[in-house]
């Protein structure tokens, strides 16, 4: 067998698995379309294509088409799903200008990894996206390719394909854009995120001119054919005062198509879907990110942050999945997998409990304990002795989970990281959990919405509880298919009695442990501070009677913050959020805890965050009102002298994993 040959059978066998996903009907592969409402009924939104927009290729203007195939893929008539000349040339055209002007994927390949395939980027993806593309062409006219890439592409500001994208940026249909408008369009196939016209104009229109050159390049049109593009650049539509909550629907979106996947009688491609968001709790959670990496963000070197709250069942009321959906469309709440610290811990402590081997009262001892060369360290490096289990979490101590975890394997440190592993699945953690000695004190890396999710497990008595934004679905004839406290299905991972107790340590630890500043006045709280390594994550995820919430303060590179704990801005954006959230309604306590509501109480030399601004919530706050608070928020911020740098946060919460 030669090389070459047995090259081509690797090959074959990377792209195998993405074939799967192929099938008769490939044509109607994310064909839905989705109208989204919050939980009073207000539409908020739309994903995915339009069914009744459709516009003929034939009826798309001529610079258009040329404008996308000059950029895109200019021998897209002539080859056959991968163009070998047309990537070299590509590669060439992008190191001449040191950025990318030109694509590298011919149109098929892109069309075959929106339709199947993620947005990874690895040599395995590049191999599957080929093959498909091949099969593709095999399947499909290059008209069809063409108009179903033209239609299902994702534009940025929440427009999918080209007509929504023209009705979005120009208030318009793709039938009537001039050449500028086109130029623009066509420059967002590549980077949405970046080049939205809405969220970065001067990059939109840059890249607008690039695509001119390219029309110019290719020889499609000429230089003077292109003079009037630009001297005059498109405009879009002023949308900076509107109110859509992006991270959320992207979410929302997610959720509805991994639900259609999995059940096979959600055969409509056309629904309506009546979610769990609540706008004024939405619009809070925005503000209180925000005004906090504004006041304090420099103060602690963190650049970004992420908010989940959701009720206790599971149903997402508000999403933050970072500072600018314009800047960034990456998920923060949803996407970034990030080592969770102490937060991890009352899953540990959960399950030692479910398998009988202690209780909230039970003594346990801090003292050394290492697993091969690795010796896990306490805040302070130093062991107390003897200490009661409610203690111990309430102070975030890291021996104990560690020695826990070896216990319940019966001395076998990998058979307790299975059962911890076992019980964060059940708690609704699906990814996979690095099974490593450091797991127990939140080395492994989880999403902040799935460890938001764990946590509901407890604030619902020990049911399981699966994150979802999804509360009612109706299809095209507006009859309802699908509802949430109907059709989803919940099993009890703990028993009452478990909840209740782990419940009572975590209210323990923000009456008198590292969690102080999560209090919330007048409502019972319990929740869990975490803290990484080297300080580059700082979570506060904890609940009430009534809702759950998880907050992640830290930057995308991975760069440490300046000593940021849990205990400091995380606890102190969940009581923000939390105090919103609650507006309105009769607190109840925590499952299993008696009620014993009582007034705030802040760590000593702490800053809380300013509570005005926080108002009753009505029942339902319309669009117009919250464009208009969004505006006056915006005159407020620009009258705004820069803020005063505050002094630093104390906080004696430890940063808890992997201690050297």
């Amino acid at each position: 067998m030669t090389l070459g040959s047995l090259g081509m059978i690797v090959l074959l066998m990377l792209a195998i698995p993405a074939f799967r996903e192929t099938s008769e009907d490939w044509r109607k592969k994310s064909e839905l379309s989705v109208v989204f409402q919050d939980r009073y009924g207000n539409e908020v939104g739309r994903r995915g294509i339009r069914h009744n927009d459709s516009v003929p290729l034939d009826d798309f203007p001529d610079h258009l088409i040329k404008a996308v195939l000059a950029t895109e893929d200019r021998r897209f008539f002539e080859h056959y799903g991968i163009d070998l000349v047309g990537t070299l040339r590509a590669v060439a055209a992008n190191a001449r200008a040191r950025g990318v002007v030109q694509g590298g994927s011919t149109i098929t390949q892109q069309l075959a990894k929106n339709l199947f395939l993620t947005n990874e980027r690895s040599f395995e993806r590049k191999i599957k996206e080929a093959f498909l593309a091949l099969w593709l062409e095999a399947r499909a006219s290059k008209k069809e390719i063409l108009k179903t890439y033209l239609d299902r592409a994702y534009m940025g500001g929440g427009a999918f394909g080209a007509e929504a994208a023209a009705e979005y940026y120009f208030g318009k249909s793709v039938r009537d854009v001039t050449l500028a408008e086109a130029a623009m369009l066509a420059g967002l196939f590549k980077a949405p995120t970046r080049f939205a016209p809405h969220a970065n104009l001067p990059a939109a229109r840059g890249r607008a001119n690039t695509v001119l050159d390219n029309l110019v390049e290719a020889g499609f049109m000429t230089e003077g054919q292109v003079f009037g593009a630009r001297r005059n650049p498109a405009t879009p539509v002023d949308r900076k005062d509107e109110v859509v909550p992006n991270y959320y629907l992207d979410y929302a979106f997610e959720d509805i198509k991994r639900l259609v996947a999995a059940t096979p009688t959600l055969t409509d491609r056309v629904l309506t879907v009546r979610t769990g968001l609540d706008l004024s709790v939405q619009r809070q959670a925005e503000l209180a990110v925000e005004q906090t990496l504004r006041q304090y963000g420099t103060e602690y070197g963190a650049s970004q942050a992420a908010l989940v709250l959701m009720d206790t069942d599971g149903t997402v009321r508000a999403i933050v999945g970072g500072r600018d959906y314009g800047a960034s469309q990456f998920n923060r709440a949803t996407e970034a997998m990030r080592q969770p610290g102490s937060s991890f811990k009352p899953i540990v402590y959960g399950t030692a409990l479910r398998e009988g081997l202690i209780t909230s009262r039970s003594v346990v001892v801090d003292r050394p304990i290492c697993l091969g060369n690795w010796c896990p360290q306490n805040y302070g490096r130093s062991f107390s002795g003897s200490t009661t289990v409610f203690s111990a979490l309430v102070r975030s101590i890291n021996s104990i989970p560690v020695i826990l975890t070896q216990q319940m394997g019966r001395g076998d440190s990998r058979l307790g990281r299975q059962k911890i592993i076992q019980a964060a699945r059940e708690m609704g953690i699906t990814r996979p959990l690095t099974d490593s000695a450091p797991l127990p004190i939140g080395a492994a890396e989880v999403t902040l919405v799935e460890l938001t999710n764990a946590y509901a497990t407890f604030a619902s008595g020990g049911r399981s509880v699966s994150a979802h934004a999804a509360v009612e679905i109706k299809n095209s004839q507006g009859d309802v298919i699908w509802r949430g406290d109907r059709d989803m299905v919940r099993r009890q991972v703990f028993t009452p009695q478990v909840a209740a107790d782990m419940n009572a340590m975590l209210v323990g630890v923000v009456e008198s442990g590292t969690g102080r500043r999560a209090a919330v006045e007048g409502v019972q709280v319990g929740g869990k501070t975490g803290t990484t390594n080297s300080y580059r994550d700082a979570l506060f995820v904890g609940f009430s009677g009534q809702f759950v919430a998880g907050i992640w303060y830290g930057n995308d590179d991975y760069s440490e913050t300046n000593r940021m704990t849990g205990g400091s801005l995380p606890a102190m954006t969940f009581s923000r959020v939390m105090t919103a959230a609650h507006q309105g309604l009769e607190p109840r306590p925590v499952f299993g805890q008696p009620e014993r509501a009582r007034p705030a109480t802040a760590a000593p030399n702490s800053a809380p965050l300013p509570q005005a601004g926080i108002s009753e919530r009505p029942q339902v706050l319309s669009r117009r009102s919250l464009q208009v608070l969004t505006r006056i928020d915006r005159l407020l911020r620009d009258a705004q002298e820069a803020p005063t740098r505050p002094g630093p946060l104390s906080s004696a919460e430890p940063a808890s994993t992997v201690l050297r």
